[in-house]
């Protein structure tokens, strides 16, 4: 991430936090039904460990490998146009910086071929 100014670097980097924090927030919310579901004994405790082990499998691992380590400036440019962020939030400056990553999502979006957070 050398080739951006420190101003740009941070601001990707917490817009980035942001969009990770809000797909966390929408898997946990998924989770919070199951334990719902299991205090209302509506599922055995069974039940809900098997679906937290394909949670830890699935969804966490997949988030995991989306967030650590990539490139922040691709990361910033799926979550906008996939909607965990809105681009009213970004400044010009970066989104003048991370304008080939958003039309690539943008035109997977076009066509039908760009998975939402989530599918």
């Amino acid at each position: 991430m050398d080739k951006y100014s420190k101003a740009v670097q941070r601001s990707l980097r917490a817009h980035v936090r942001d969009a990770y924090a809000r797909e966390w927030h929408r898997e946990l919310t998924k989770r919070d039904e199951s334990f719902a579901e299991w205090r209302n004994g509506e599922i055995s405790s069974g039940e809900l460990s098997h679906r937290i082990h394909l949670y830890e499998m699935g969804p966490s691992r997949e988030l995991f490998k989306r967030y650590d380590g990539g490139d922040d400036a691709i990361l910033l440019a799926y979550a906008i146009v996939t909607g965990l962020i809105d681009r009213e939030q970004v400044s010009a400056e970066v989104l003048e910086t991370i304008q080939g990553p958003l039309s690539f999502y943008q035109s997977l979006k076009e066509h039908g071929d760009l998975l939402r957070p989530g599918e």
